[in-house]
């Protein structure tokens, strides 16, 4: 994922902080506790294609 691409990107729901998770490729908002997918280098920034974060997840500090 390009770092000049993550600076502007926000979340669609809150306008918060992403994170990037190389491993699961996906943009994550700890304030929603959703993630994001990133498909083909492309992030998919719809609520309907995000997933909630699991418990584990949201406690974790990574």
């Amino acid at each position: 994922m390009d770092k000049k691409l993550l600076s502007l990107l926000a979340c669609p729901l809150c306008k918060g902080e992403l994170i990037y998770d190389r491993e699961k490729s996906e943009l994550i908002c700890r304030g929603d506790g959703m993630a994001f997918p990133i498909r083909d280098d492309i992030p998919v920034m719809l609520a309907s294609e995000a997933r909630t974060l699991t418990t584990d997840e949201r406690l974790s500090k990574r």
